[in-house]
């Protein structure tokens, strides 16, 4: 009894939820016990297992259960209708007058429940009819697939995404789960078909070296207009145009644009078909014909679209390719190939307005190429002679040229006499001038120059042409020296006591009046004579391509100067290239220290050099103005005034780096900034030592230097390094304390080492009795051969020295005194000798100062009555100083001597 109550239980709750029937009365007035819910939850349970088989299995076999769909719909519809009819009969009775209150209440109640299942089966009819449709439209997208209607398999696709979006359900329904998964699917296969339709449309065969586009096919129903669409629907457009560009570049492009090989292969079309095939020259108008045959057939077979956007992609990768391998190295460098490079401006024009006609775009950088010819023949002209320059510096300096410098001057006869000794003796007695024609020594009067070196160079500085405006301390002198001027005044006197005044018997006044009638007798007009003067120094082998580059470079330019209607594209850039000299020159300045340096002597050379291109260049210049072959214009566009000038400021500056690292050498060689008689733990054998270091210092950098400079230009340096080693031997001697016996003898003995670099400027082919040159290119060398007589000398002939010699040449009164102040000690003898020297120095002084009308005594002072001899100046001096500082001396306040 128990079971069969349970099982009407089940069955009631089941129809309820199922159907919504009541139960009978006796089941639904009957007792309900605990024991009679689980059979009927069991009950429920199975229902509602079963419930859920029948919906999957309707999912299931939506497609072939479209009529009980319908039935379905028909069945909701009338019960839609039967609720209405309901709803109206109850409100037909709710307005009637006899209907209670309550009743009222019921029903609307029941109203509001019945619009609101309405509702939902509204929504349920709506959601369900949707489904249904999207579904369709599925099968129907699989249809068109299977067919390869690919385009309309797209149209459906969007069709169906677009309903599916707009069905009233949530995304996290396993319905709409089914149905999204169900047309990502169908998605995916259509785009494989999509590949397998455009692949055979658009075919790029790596391995047989072809591409083939084609518009439509007989197998396929898609053609490429409509692969357009395909392409915009799955966003493909610019990938499908990349990858068709890539194939065509590995295919055709690069091959036929590439130089790396021997041979460059042809473009052919061949059945419809672009490929590789025969040999094709390799010219720009050849290369730019071939490429006009893809491109041709790819604006024929590819629509609008398509074009444009491999446009983007193609040219910005095959313009900059063509200009860089093809059109910058058909740029000639000069004027000569000029006609063939017109042929290649002709065909970049041409194949410029074919792009335009075959509706391609983005070769903007073609255009402006074509429109820049000009500025870009310029800037490869400039690039080619910089470049060559660069080339030529670091191939080293070559094998050395040897230069000759011939000048003839009109001298009077005197010049000509001085200049004489310092050449090489005439050997045919041809005349006084012979040997300056035909000497190998011979200098003209640029390079015969004395140097006045300054310790203060400013070092490596120098060399790039900073400080320009400095004092030019290690330049050539633009004037020939006056050689042993001092020297050839003492010679003109008869008695070396007469420019004193020494002996108080001699008639003074008869002097002065021979001299006076001497003066008053007209003087004969010098002879002058004609005087070549030559010398050789030797050059690298970089100034003549400089030169030649040059000259080039300004024929080029005046050839298009010339040109009054010039068809050549470079004409405009005609003023332009008269300013690459002074570039050429300029990376000459700039780069040249650094390789000339690399080499022995690289300094000099470079000095050579850079005097020998301001030379070349004047005479380019020169005669580029006498020119009558060119046109005014082309006459003033030259202007290498200032590269000239720079130049002799640069070799300037080389001689001054080369001069000055030198000094600083021997400075170093000979203690530095300390003494060289006072460095501590240095005995005499040090001493030697280093003396003998700088003396070889300086014999082998004047081997070095007579390979390249000429005999004056060499014989200026070498007494610069010679006058820097005596300037710090006598600097240092006159800074000692004292000096001892043994001190002088070991300072004369270096002093001894030095003075053998007389050899060096000894007359070639003399022997060593000949008389060397060396002090006149080391101001410093008498003075320290004197100091050597000093220092070996007892007072006697200190006084000898002053009085007879020319030791008041060299030294000043303050130095002598301090040399015998160090090397003498006070006593009775150094007085006596001090008082004699004094009184004959203040007789004389005295005796000057007393009679300035005096007649002149030569050589002793000039027509404004000042003295020419130092030894005068010396002796005035002490005539002023002796009332003050005599006393003093004689009393022993100070230990002083005069000889």
């Amino acid at each position: 009894m128990a079971n069969a109550q349970s099982g009407h239980v089940g069955r009631a709750l089941v129809g309820f939820s199922l159907h919504g029937t009541f139960p009978e009365e006796d089941i639904s007035s009957s007792h309900i016990e605990v024991s009679h819910f689980a059979p009927a939850l069991e009950s429920l349970a199975a229902a509602k297992s079963k419930l859920e088989a029948d919906i999957h299995a309707i999912n299931e076999e939506t497609a072939s259960d479209v009529s009980q769909w319908v039935a379905n719909a028909k069945s909701l519809e009338d019960d839609i209708n039967r609720t209405r009819n309901w709803a109206n009969e109850i409100v037909r009775r709710s307005e009637a007058p006899d209907v209670s209150g309550k009743t009222i209440q019921e029903a609307e109640g029941k109203v509001h429940f019945l619009r609101q299942e309405a509702i939902y089966n509204d929504q349920l009819y709506s959601a369900l009819t949707s489904i249904k449709h999207v579904s369709r439209l599925l099968d129907e997208v699989e249809l068109a697939r299977d067919e390869r209607r690919i385009l309309q398999s797209l149209h459906l696709l969007e069709e169906s995404w677009t309903a599916l979006d707009s069905i009233p359900v949530s995304r996290s329904c396993r319905v709409m789960k089914l149905l999204d998964i169900r047309a990502f699917e169908l998605k995916s296969a259509v785009h494989d078909v999509f590949d397998r339709v455009w692949s055979s449309l658009v075919q790029v065969d790596s391995s047989t070296g072809r591409v083939a586009v084609f518009t439509s096919r007989q197998d396929e129903q898609m053609n490429l207009t409509d692969a357009v669409i395909g392409l915009k629907a799955y966003k493909e457009v610019d990938k499908r145009m990349a990858v068709l560009w890539q194939g065509l570049d590995r295919i055709l492009i690069h091959p036929r644009t590439s130089l790396e090989g021997i041979d460059v292969p042809a473009i052919r079309l061949e059945n419809s078909t672009l490929t590789l095939a025969g040999r094709a020259d390799k010219t720009v108008p050849s290369l730019f014909h071939d490429l006009e045959i893809v491109l041709e057939y790819l604006s024929e077979r590819l629509p609008e679209e398509l074009v444009y956007s491999l446009s983007n992609i193609m040219m910005p990768d095959l313009i900059p390719h063509i200009i860089t391998l093809w059109l910058e190295p058909a740029v000639p460098t000069s004027l000569k190939d000029m006609d063939e490079f017109q042929k290649v401006i002709d065909a970049t024009k041409s194949f410029h307005t074919r792009l335009e006609t075959l509706n391609f775009s983005g070769f903007e950088e073609l255009r402006e190429w074509v429109q820049n010819v000009p500025r870009v023949w310029l800037a490869k002209c400039r690039e080619t002679a910089l470049d060559s320059i660069r080339t030529k510096l670091s191939l080293g300096l070559g094998k050395p040229k040897e230069i000759e410098r011939v000048e003839t001057q009109i001298v009077s006869h005197e010049e000509g006499q001085r200049l004489i000794p310092n050449s090489v003796p005439p050997t045919n007695g041809d005349g006084w001038d012979a040997a300056w024609n035909d000497g190998d020594v011979a200098t003209s009067e640029d390079q015969r120059t004395q140097l006045n070196e300054s310790d203060d160079g400013d070092g490596g500085a120098d060399a790039w042409g900073w400080g320009d405006d400095d004092g030019d301390d290690d330049k050539p002198n633009t004037k020939a020296p006056d050689t042993n001027a001092k020297s050839n005044d003492l010679a003109e006197e008869d008695d070396p006591t007469a420019a004193w005044g020494w002996g108080d018997d001699e008639d003074l006044t008869g002097t002065a009046e021979d001299a006076t009638a001497a003066n008053n007798e007209p003087e004969p007009t010098p002879a002058t004579q004609e005087l070549t003067l030559k010398e050789t120094y030797n050059i690298s082998s970089m100034p003549e391509p400089v030169i030649a580059l040059i000259l080039a470079i300004l024929e080029d330019g005046a050839s298009l100067v010339g040109i009054d209607e010039s068809p050549v594209v470079a004409a405009a850039a005609a003023a332009g290239l008269f300013s690459l000299p002074t570039l050429v020159l300029a990376m000459f300045r700039a780069v040249s220290p650094h390789y000339y340096a690399l080499g022995a002597g690289g300094n000099m050379f470079l000095y050579n050099d850079a005097t020998y291109l301001s030379e070349q260049l004047s005479k380019i210049t020169s005669n580029w103005k006498a020119r009558d072959d060119l046109v005014p214009r082309a006459k003033s566009m030259l202007r290498l005034d200032n590269d000239v000038k720079a130049l002799q400021s640069f070799a300037t500056r080389a001689y001054s780096s080369e001069m000055s690292t030198c000094r600083t050498i021997l400075r170093d060689l000979l203690g530095g900034s300390q003494s060289l008689l006072q460095q501590d733990g240095l005995d005499s054998s040090d001493l030697q030592s280093q003396v003998d270091n700088a003396i070889n210092y300086v014999r082998t950098t004047a081997a070095s230097w007579s390979k390249i400079l000429a005999k004056s230009a060499w014989s200026q340096a070498v007494g610069s390094l010679v006058d820097t080693i005596a300037s710090k031997v006598v600097t240092d001697v006159m800074d000692l304390a004292g000096i001892g016996q043994d001190d002088a003898y070991n300072i004369a003995n270096l002093i001894a080492r030095i003075t053998e670099l007389d050899d060096l400027f000894l007359p070639p082919g003399a022997d060593k009795s000949a008389i060397p040159s060396t002090s006149e290119y080391a101001s410093s060398w008498l003075r320290l051969k004197y100091l050597s007589e000093v220092l070996q000398s007892n007072l006697q002939d200190v006084k000898f020295l002053w009085m007879e010699s020319e030791l008041s040449l060299y030294f000043t009164v303050d130095e002598v005194v301090d040399l015998i102040g160090l090397s003498f000690v006070d006593n009775t003898r150094t007085r006596e000798v001090y008082y004699h020297g004094m009184t004959d120095l203040r007789r004389t002084a005295l005796r000057f100062a007393r009679t300035p009308s005096q007649p002149l005594m030569r050589g002793a002072v000039d027509e404004n009555g000042n003295p020419k001899n130092p030894a005068l100046l010396i002796g005035i001096k002490l005539d002023l100083e002796a009332e003050v500082h005599l006393t003093a001396r004689l009393r022993g306040d100070i230990v002083i001597g005069l000889y």
